[in-house]
C-alpha cells in the first residue's frame, strides 16, 4: 500500500493504525476494549464531531448529522446503555449523504448487516435491535468521556479490527512523526527476526530472564 504524502494526515493516521498511534503517544489514547468496529475491515480516522445524549433516546443524533462537517466523526457519548440501538440504516444513509466519515458511539447500533454494506465505519459497544425514543434534548460540541478517555470537539479518532485510539487535535504532527518513527524501528527488528535475531537480543531481557532463573 503506498504511504500516503505528509501533506494529508488524516490518511497518514488511517495507514497507520490505531495501534500505533496508540503506543507512537506514550500508550495514551486507547479506548477500551468494548468499542470494536462492526465490520473488523474498515479503517477510520477523522475529526470528532462530538454528541452528549441520554440512553434509549436518538433526538440529538438526528440534530447531530444536521450539524456536523463532511469529513467529520460522530463520537457519540450514549452512556455505555447496551438495551437499544439509537443508530441504524436510515441515519447512516443520511450521514453518508452529508460526508461525514463514521460513527463512534458507546452504545449500540443496529441494522449492521446493511450499515457494513453500504460501506460506513462504525464502532460501537455491540448490537441490539431495540428501539429509541425521540425526545430527550443533549449538547453537540462539547467534550465528552468514553471510559477513562476525554474526547473534545477536533480530536482525531482512528479506528480499526484492533480498537479506537483517540489523538488531541494538538499533537497530531509530533503524534505521526513518533508513529512513522515506530513503524522504522519495528521494520528493522522484522528484517532482524528474519536474520536468526531473537525477540530476547532485540528487547535486551535477558537480564530480566535471569533475575527470574529463567536460562
Amino acid at each position: 500500500m503506498p504511504t500516503p504524502p505528509l501533506s494529508d494526515p488524516l490518511a497518514m493516521l488511517r495507514q497507520l493504525g490505531a495501534a500505533t498511534v496508540y503506543e507512537a503517544q506514550g500508550a495514551q489514547g486507547a479506548l477500551d476494549h468494548g468499542i470494536k468496529p462492526i465490520d473488523p475491515a474498515c479503517r477510520l480516522a477523522g475529526p470528532a464531531y462530538t454528541v452528549d445524549c441520554r440512553p434509549a433516546d436518538n433526538l440529538m443524533l438526528h440534530y447531530a448529522v444536521q450539524k456536523a462537517r463532511p469529513g467529520d466523526v460522530l463520537v457519540v457519548d450514549a452512556k455505555g446503555f447496551m438495551e437499544a440501538g439509537p443508530w441504524g440504516d436510515v441515519l447512516t444513509l443520511q450521514a453518508m449523504q452529508r460526508g461525514i466519515a463514521g460513527l463512534l458511539i458507546n452504545g449500540c447500533v443496529r441494522d449492521a448487516n446493511l450499515i457494513i454494506e453500504l460501506g460506513f465505519p462504525v464502532f460501537c459497544r455491540g448490537l441490539s435491535i431495540k428501539g429509541t425514543g425521540k425526545n430527550q434534548p443533549g449538547r453537540v460540541d462539547v467534550p465528552v468521556s468514553i471510559g477513562d478517555v476525554t474526547i473534545r470537539p477536533g480530536d482525531i479518532v482512528v479506528g480499526d479490527r484492533d480498537g479506537v485510539a483517540v489523538v488531541p487535535h494538538e499533537r497530531v504532527d509530533a503524534t505521526i512523526a513518533a508513529s512513522l518513527a515506530r513503524e522504522d524501528k519495528e521494520a528493522q527488528q522484522r528484517e532482524a527476526i528474519a536474520q536468526g535475531v531473537s525477540t530476547v537480543e532485540l528487547l535486551g531481557l535477558a537480564e530480566t530472564l535471569r533475575r527470574f532463573g529463567l536460562h
